[in-house]
């Protein structure tokens, strides 16, 4: 069961908490996907054994395709950590989002959880233990004007992960979720200097959070002790 994997680790949060759980040493196997960028994968699995992992499996397929999914646990048998980090978003006003951009959202950010857990779960219940980490965002609380499949996805996530906390705790399986802020990742590609900088007045931290910073505060989430379950941790810096 010893193992980690961590969805959506070509970029980003993804990357920066792999090679995180490598430095910490508690998983001897990190297994990190990606949909297509397969670049990107090689070099955070580079970084992954770089911090000391002795088995890093990077693997490029579509965790929104459940057939994908039992595929790749065929493939790399039981893990005992999960992280749901995978994640798409499409900004623009709810009336220009065609049915096919709406779906792709939801089908990425939320349908990919059952997915997983659907098909890594059972393992995690016939041994006993388990941890299932799930990366949200504040726009799953509060909801963000022009992100409305995003802010709807993320929501989900929040839902699901309180009903499967309550499902898995007599198995003695932890169920969290981080709703992330605004992190200093590609993702936030479209916001201009101007933007961004109006969005670091609003944070009373007054920076905006770096992935290798958010990555540890992830690493904390995972090691919490079995009791913490259920939760939705805020890591915004205040902002909202």
């Amino acid at each position: 069961m010893s193992g980690i994997l961590i969805t959506g680790a070509s970029r980003g949060v993804g990357r920066a908490l792999a090679a995180a759980c490598a430095s910490s040493g508690l998983w001897p196997r990190i297994v990190i996907t990606a949909l297509r960028n397969e670049e990107g994968l090689r070099e955070t699995a580079r970084m992954v054994s770089e911090a000391g992992c002795p088995l890093c499996v990077p693997v490029l397929g579509d965790v929104g395709d459940l057939a994908w999914v039992e595929k790749l646990r065929r493939d790399i048998g039981p893990v005992e950590t999960l992280v749901n980090n995978a994640a798409v978003s499409r900004v623009g006003l709810l009336t220009d989002m065609t049915p096919a951009e709406w779906d792709e959202v939801l089908r990425v950010n939320l349908t990919s959880l059952y997915n997983t857990c659907h098909t890594f779960v059972p393992d995690m219940v016939r041994a006993g233990q388990g941890r299932i980490l799930n990366i949200s965002s504040v726009w799953g609380l509060a909801g963000a004007s022009c992100e409305v499949a995003y802010s709807a996805s993320k929501g989900g996530v929040n839902a699901f992960t309180r009903a499967l906390a309550k499902e898995l705790a007599p198995s003695h399986i932890r169920v969290n979720a981080a709703a992330l802020g605004i992190v200093d990742t590609e993702m936030n590609r479209h916001l201009s200097d101007a933007e961004k900088a109006e969005i670091r007045d609003q944070i009373p931290a007054g920076y905006i959070v770096s992935p290798e910073e958010a990555a540890q505060a992830l690493l904390k989430l995972l090691t919490m002790p079995e009791y913490f379950n259920g939760e939705i941790v805020r890591l915004d810096g205040c902002w909202l």
